[in-house]
């Protein structure tokens, strides 16, 4: 794809986002307003800006990325303003505040590049664990950032000025420095976690100082992540954690480790956790439980069996009637309303974003950016398929939300960034 091209798609998308828009309007009896020429400019100065921040820092980078999450984006937002148009409004702000985020990320890495970060990696792994523990904050001090609890789990942290709250997740960011941290190490020591081994009769396991130090920064935001019942991030992370090793080492007995463990980290959750007990009841029977635990699940279910092939259409559909649909429930909400077909080419955006993402990888030579690219891609994808799967019933709910297409400027500065960090380092292998 030309430069041109990729410009060129980026506009096309913005516009069928700010199309969307006019379509719920006329399904709700309106016409083209204010809100279908402000959603069209703010997708323009966000992905535009962003577009010309990596053609002056990162001139080399692949033209696939920006095109498939301005795609991404355009669908989420047009359901978040079917949905809610209050939130619709700050959604705007936050893809302004996310691009420029993505743009300032560009910038910092434009001298060093991704070496910085490897080389800095033990100060990124402490400022990710000091974001893990901001919501721990009180909620009643006088100080301006405080911790905030939401449905009994304090991931949230309030920013109060007197004037305005800002509110935001530090978990999304954190999760990338645990990765780089990740790569990092594993790039250091990936000759002998390949090479040295001990024998416990039949069974071979890595020198145990070499995976020590990984596993103590792992167990310790894991501890954090639970003692905050965020389980969701909590499973993303053990998930990089163990894609990392396997793309480090190639050696599939850490994909059958990681599985088990999850087996029992899940089941050992189901007994502690009184909600992670209603997730389990609500995957296994939504049915049974239709008025309380299974109702977000079975309402889901219900939409996309209404959607049919080819959706009710912008604007026509019930979603308001899923709890969380702007959320949780985004592919829920867009697959009423676009249908079977809508769901597929999200699914496959998706793939598309991730076949990009591994490819990035793939052609990697130094082995950091590889496997920086790898992790990177691998969070992505997990937190896709959790999200997806746990709509379909395929696993349980987590409470992650859907990359570039749920309502959350947490999630969205979080993942600009790691688009940031892909272009970065396929500006750099370029060379």
């Amino acid at each position: 794809m030309s430069r041109r091209l990729e410009a060129a798609t980026i506009v096309a998308a913005s516009l069928l986002a700010a199309f969307a828009v006019a379509l719920v309007n006329f399904a709700w009896g309106g016409g083209l307003d204010v809100q279908v020429g402000l959603t069209f400019l703010v997708f323009i100065v966000s992905f535009g800006g962003f577009f010309a921040a990596v053609q002056t820092f990162a001139p080399r980078a692949t033209p696939l990325l920006i095109p498939i999450v301005v795609a991404l984006v355009g669908l989420g937002f047009f359901e978040i303003y079917r949905l809610d148009t209050e939130r619709a409004g700050l959604q705007r702000w936050w893809m302004l505040i996310a691009s420029g985020i993505g743009v300032l990320t560009l910038w910092l890495l434009t001298k060093r590049g991704t070496s910085a970060l490897r080389r800095y990696r033990n100060v990124i792994l402490l400022v990710s664990i000091g974001l893990l523990l901001l919501p721990n904050l009180p909620s009643d001090w006088a100080f301006p950032l405080k911790g905030l609890e939401v449905n009994g789990s304090r991931l949230w942290v309030v920013f109060d000025v007197g004037f305005t709250r800002i509110q935001f997740q530090p978990a999304e960011l954190a999760k990338l420095g645990i990765v780089i941290f990740f790569a990092a190490y594993l790039a250091d020591h990936q000759r002998a976690l390949r090479e040295a081994h001990r024998r416990f009769g039949p069974i071979r396991i890595p020198e145990p100082r070499q995976l020590i130090p990984l596993v103590m920064a792992w167990a310790g935001s894991l501890v954090i992540l639970v003692w905050q019942r965020d389980l969701g991030a909590s499973l993303l992370v053990f998930a990089g954690f163990v894609l990392l090793l396997y793309a480090a080492t190639g050696a599939t007995g850490y994909l059958v480790a990681g599985g088990v463990m999850t087996i029992t980290g899940a089941a050992a959750a189901a007994v502690m956790f009184d909600h992670v007990q209603r997730r389990m009841t609500a995957w296994l029977e939504p049915f049974q439980h239709y008025e309380d635990e299974g109702f977000q699940i079975v309402q889901g279910l219900f939409a996309l069996g209404t959607g049919s092939l080819a959706g009710s259409g912008p604007g026509l559909g019930r979603p308001d009637l899923i709890p969380n649909a702007s959320t949780d429930f985004i592919f829920a909400a867009v697959g009423e309303e676009l249908g079977f077909a809508g769901t597929v080419a999200i699914i496959a955006l998706y793939g598309l974003l991730i076949a990009v993402g591994l490819g990035i990888s793939f052609r990697s030579r130094e082995p950091f950016r590889k496997l920086l690219a790898a992790g990177l891609t691998f969070i992505l994808a997990v937190q896709v398929f959790l999200i997806v799967g746990g709509v379909l019933r395929i696993v349980p709910l987590t409470g992650i939300t859907l990359p570039f297409m749920s309502y959350g400027g947490s999630a969205l500065v979080g993942n600009m960034v790691l688009v940031a960090l892909l272009l970065r380092i396929s500006h750099e292998e370029a060379r």
